[in-house]
């Protein structure tokens, strides 16, 4: 019995890595998608959202097998459960990859205006949030809660970014009237962002919660961004 739930949390780990590098690369290409108006590859984070959701269907069926037919405890009950939770996550995340194609693609403008991107800090919080999933990760393969802890302090860069946004949009809708409607439209994209961030924090905690036992949920932050002891 130990050596067959043993080969089904490898399965299921390997499952869960391979979900993360196509919500990464999905992340990536919407992003890059807006930086660069590139409509067609906007339209790749389109087709690849289909994967995304076999993915978390397959992950959840076999979590519920797992659980079922090996009835695990302990630290396997708690990676088990971390995964199903992160499994939800990733799959929102890349809900919202394809909630930024679909805003290059339903766009009129020929080209994007880099530098209202350069004041909107764009690029900026883009690499925050990839930065924020790569950490994450790398704190799952290391099984390193002090990894995942340092995940909770990047967000408060993704927060300082997006309360700007209205602000600079504002400014420039004043100056570009015709303009107005693509930046309304823009000012999803900064909140799919910003979610992003928080669904990554999400992560962060239920790695910790697989690791050391500790529901970080609710649990509140410090100003750094670490949740209190």
């Amino acid at each position: 019995m130990v050596k067959f739930i043993e080969s089904e949390l490898v399965l299921l780990k390997k499952d869960i890595d391979e979900m993360w590098s196509l919500v990464y690369n999905q992340l990536e290409r919407a992003s890059d998608a807006v930086l660069t108006c590139n409509r067609e590859l906007a339209h790749q984070v389109l087709v690849h959202e289909r994967r995304v959701n076999a993915f978390e269907l397959k992950i959840d069926s076999s979590v519920e097998d797992i659980i079922a037919l090996y009835n695990p405890v302990a630290i396997d009950l708690r990676f088990v459960l971390a995964m199903l939770k992160i499994n939800t996550d990733l799959e929102r995340l890349g809900d919202f990859a394809e909630g930024i194609a679909r805003f290059v693609i339903n766009s009129k403008e020929v080209a994007f205006d880099g530098e209202l991107f350069k004041d909107l800090r764009l690029q900026e919080m883009v690499n925050q949030v990839l930065e924020m999933l790569r950490l994450a990760n790398s704190a799952l393969q290391q099984e390193s809660s002090e990894l995942a802890m340092q995940v909770f302090a990047k967000d408060n860069l993704l927060d300082e970014v997006n309360a700007r946004v209205s602000d600079v949009l504002a400014d420039y809708i004043g100056k570009h009237p015709e303009s107005a409607r693509f930046c309304l439209d823009l000012v999803s994209v900064f909140r799919k962002l910003e979610r992003s961030g928080d669904h990554i924090t999400n992560i962060a905690e239920e790695i910790a919660f697989f690791i050391d036992a500790k529901v970080l949920k609710h649990s509140g932050r410090t100003e750094e961004g670490y949740p209190k002891c």
